[in-house]
């Protein structure tokens, strides 16, 4: 019957959430605002005014701190502040209540659909330990001169997958969008004449256009640049008038037109972001999913990893996958040599080795226990939760040492073996159900904690189910491993 609870449990167990760390409950939530790569930080700041205007008019909103450019000072460690970025800002809303968080959130979308087309919006709530940014992220990563086309196309075809996914939100990668800039094609023997040399036509473009750094200006605490740059009316015309763009060499009294020193002036597409990982260029899709990213990562694992890959070129998983496996993996050094003492000391114990194959017979039926306990309360499996399971390994062996120490009591007093496996329960059953409800009613406070609750809910459920795998299925294992008969009626 055991047996057949616990294939159950196994195949239940699938469909528990999987979910690497939870999120903080802070009245507190993060929204990212991505503009298209190549946006102007004044258009970028424009945009969010409608925005930020759109939380402080809602009675739940307490508060806004809009950063543009950047991400803010790292004052929550488990986020990372988002690099500098022109058409990247972030605004930090507090509410009154953790419970409007939520509600908050699911309002946003909708409504930055419709108000907000030109940007993507990404409602973030805090997490607790390590914190990922994008939950699912898988990354393409090819030779150190790796064709940009190539890398892109790989990229293009995985974003496709996950946006046909139900589960996928958004879906992005980190090299953004391509950008168009103009070269202006240097005339070298003009030039030389000219001593115009190509920084000078850059500087020229750069104070026409974007502006010229040429100073800075100190304002009590604060030191604000001084830009050089043409006025809004030539700005406008900048691309009509750009043969009349005044170009001075850097030790010359006089400047002349920049098409005396240019023979042509293109346009051309280029990646404005390019990424390395190990020294290899990489690009990686990134997704924020809609519910969990174990569930977005499973729904497009298969067809992701079957993207052809070009001779040289590599694809790996990152984000809370990648962090979960490195979390799990910093275990094993710690686990590996306690489990060998702990088998070491039962065997030393009992001058046996059977005792310890009953004990580890045993343990993984607490399995049962996880698996139904997470599925009926609807908490995920997650780092915590791991640790958990691994504190309740330590309890059922104590239960199960007890129980077969009364044993070995028992047969030594001269009882029949039957006798005393029926003896040793009743008398153990007492301190074993005291011990497993003080210990469950310990963890009980921490059903209301968001970080704490999934490993008090392993705790619990399977310290009740262990209780009843040390008092009835132990002594039927330690009967059959022993071939301890039945009496006969």
């Amino acid at each position: 019957v055991f047996v057949g609870v616990l294939c159950s449990a196994g195949f239940a167990f699938k469909y528990v959430d999987q979910m690497f760390f939870p999120a903080a409950a802070r009245n507190q939530f993060m929204v990212d605002y991505w503009a298209p790569e190549g946006t102007r930080i004044q258009q970028t700041s424009e945009d969010m005014k409608v925005l930020e205007k759109r939380f402080l008019e809602d009675s739940r909103v307490t508060g806004v701190s809009s950063f543009i450019g950047q991400g803010p000072p790292r004052f929550y460690l488990p986020v990372d502040p988002e690099d500098s970025y022109s058409s990247y800002g972030q605004f930090i809303v507090n509410t009154g209540n953790y419970k409007d968080v939520q509600a908050l959130i699911d309002e946003l979308q909708p409504w930055a659909d419709k108000n907000v087309p030109q940007a993507r919006l990404i409602t973030r709530k805090y997490g607790l330990g390590p914190y990922e940014s994008w939950p699912v992220e898988v990354r393409f990563s090819g030779p150190a001169i790796a064709d940009a086309d190539v890398l892109r196309d790989l990229a293009r075809q995985a974003e496709e997958i996950m946006q046909g996914s139900s589960e996928a939100l958004i879906v992005r990668n980190d090299w953004r969008n391509r950008v168009k800039k103009m070269v202006f094609d240097y005339d070298q023997v003009n030039a030389r004449w000219t001593s115009i040399e190509r920084s000078d036509i850059a500087d020229a473009s750069r104070r026409a256009y974007d502006g010229l750094n040429v100073g800075q200006y100190r304002e009590a605490d604060k030191l604000l640049p001084i830009v050089l740059r043409h006025n809004e009316a030539e700005r406008e015309h900048f691309v009509d008038n750009i043969g009349g763009l005044q170009v001075r060499a850097a030790m010359a009294e006089q400047s002349i037109p920049l098409s005396q020193v240019t023979t042509g002036v293109d346009t051309e597409w280029e990646d404005p972001l390019i990424w390395r990982w190990d020294r290899r260029r990489a690009i990686s899709v990134q997704a924020v999913p809609k519910t969990l990213a174990t569930a977005l990562r499973s729904d497009v694992l298969e067809k992701i990893e079957a993207i052809k890959l070009p001779p040289g070129y590599s694809m790996e998983w990152d984000g809370e996958f990648r962090s979960s496996m490195d979390a799990q993996q910093s275990l094993i050094p710690g686990m590996i040599p306690a489990a060998v003492i702990v088998l070491l000391i039962i065997v030393a114990l009992f001058n046996a080795l059977r005792p310890l194959v009953v004990i580890l017979v045993i343990i993984p039926f607490v399995l049962i226990g996880i698996s139904y306990g997470l599925l009926l309360t609807g908490q995920p499996f997650g780092f915590v939760a791991l640790l958990g399971a691994m504190s309740l390994v330590g309890m059922m062996i104590k239960n199960a040492i007890v129980l077969l120490d009364q044993m070995a009591i028992e047969l030594k007093e001269g009882k029949q073996p039957y006798q005393a496996v029926v003896d040793s329960a009743l008398s153990r059953l007492r301190p074993v159900l005291l011990a497993a409800g003080t210990t469950i009613l310990g963890v009980l406070p921490l059903l209301q904690d968001v970080f704490w609750i999934s490993m008090a809910v392993t705790i619990m459920f399977g310290l009740a189910v262990g209780t009843v795998l040390t008092m009835i299925l132990l002594p039927v294992v330690y009967c059959i491993l022993y071939r301890i008969p039945s009496p006969a009626k």
